[in-house]
This record gives C-alpha cells, structure tokens and sequence, in this order.
C-alpha cells in the first residue's frame, strides 16, 4: 500500500506536507478513496512548528484561552499555543499562558473534560485542534462537549479537511480537497467501490491504518 503513496506539499506553505494513498479505505463515519497520511506533521518536530506557525497565523486577533487537541495533534497543540502567545504577533493573545489538554473518550464514546482541567474550560475561548475532519462528526462531538463544560469556541483548526465549517464555525487548514482534488467520502451504505466489489484496503482512524 504504501508504494501508492503520493507527497503533497501544501498550496500554502511549500515546506509543509503530507502522502496520500489512494484506494478503499474505511473509518468510523465513512468510506474514502484516500488516507491521507500525516504522521511527519504530528510526529516530527520541525514539521510540528511549521504547521503550528502557519495556523497560528488567523488567531492573531481571537482570543485563545485553551487549545483542545483531537487525533494525536498535542505536539502541534504545544507549538500553536507558543506561536500564538508569540510575543512577534502583535494580537491580543501576546504573552497570555494558553493551556493545552486532550478530552478523554468514556467506554460509550463521549467526549469528557475530568475535574482537574474543567477550569481549563469554562468560561475559556477554546480552540479546537484536529488532524483530519472528513464529514465533521468529531468536531461536532467535541463542540457539543465544550458548550457542556461552559467553554467558548473561538475557531477550529485542521491539518486536512474535507468541510469548510462545522456549527458556523470555520476550519483554518492547512490542506483541503483542493490538495486532494478527487478525494471523495461515502456511507459506508453507498459506497460505489462496495458495490464494485472492491476490498477494502484498511480500517483507519486519528491512529494510523491498519491493513486487511
């Protein structure tokens, strides 16, 4: 699978990419005919700091108080919170100490926020961080979550997204289906590579893939 894979830099910051491979793939909400592969932008630190910087960039006059990081993306978190406090950006957030902190998933698949870092919460500008939005399920999950908390959302920011805005809420990303041009999701019901006969190549989620 992976001598499919195909380097994409992005449109807005050549120094920033990721691979996408085509085929069948399914997650949790949907069928797609690409994984887009990220793990160098959450993973590697280099790259980690040059997304976090290109994000970072329209949060220079919204307040920020907390950042919440979905998929894996707390490197980029750490980095985003530092180049948005940056005291180089002159915003309202200069200087300001912005938390950063991980929703735990319970056994039924809800999103909680424990005692300890609720503060970190209520009545804060949260910022949601995730690596891939491809038809907003999770996002709208973790909103719903952070109105339950008290918190504020104060933007939404992607790595890749497949959605322009979840709740009215814009998605700053780095990568969209321009990047990807014929990338495509499906119910798993209407899946026309299902219909075709077509096997699915692997089950991926915010983790990886892992091949049937």
């Amino acid at each position: 699978m992976e001598t499919r894979a195909i380097k994409v830099e992005s449109q807005k910051n050549r120094r920033l990419s990721i691979s996408i491979i085509p085929g069948h793939f399914a997650t949790s909400h949907s069928h797609v005919n690409y994984y887009i592969d990220m793990t160098s932008v959450k993973c590697m630190h280099l790259m980690a700091k040059e997304a976090a910087a290109e994000l970072a960039t329209a949060f220079v006059s919204v307040p920020i108080e907390t950042i919440v990081c979905l998929d894996g993306t707390e490197i980029i978190g750490a980095f985003l919170a530092r180049a948005i406090a940056n005291s180089g950006l002159a915003g309202i957030n200069r200087d300001q100490s912005i938390a950063v902190i991980t929703p735990e998933i319970n056994p039924s698949n809800q999103m909680l926020f424990r005692d300890n870092v609720q503060k970190m919460v209520t009545g804060k500008h949260v910022l949601l961080l995730v690596a891939s939005v491809t038809t907003g399920k999770t996002i709208n999950r973790a909103l719903d979550c952070v109105h339950y908390y008290g918190g504020i959302p104060a933007g939404i920011s992607a790595v890749f997204s497949a959605v322009a805005a979840v709740q009215g809420i814009p998605i700053q990303t780095i990568f969209d289906t321009s990047d990807v041009p014929d990338y495509k999701i499906y119910h798993s019901a209407d899946c026309p590579m299902c219909k075709a006969g077509q096997r699915i190549d692997a089950i991926v989620n915010s983790y990886g893939y892992s091949k049937l």
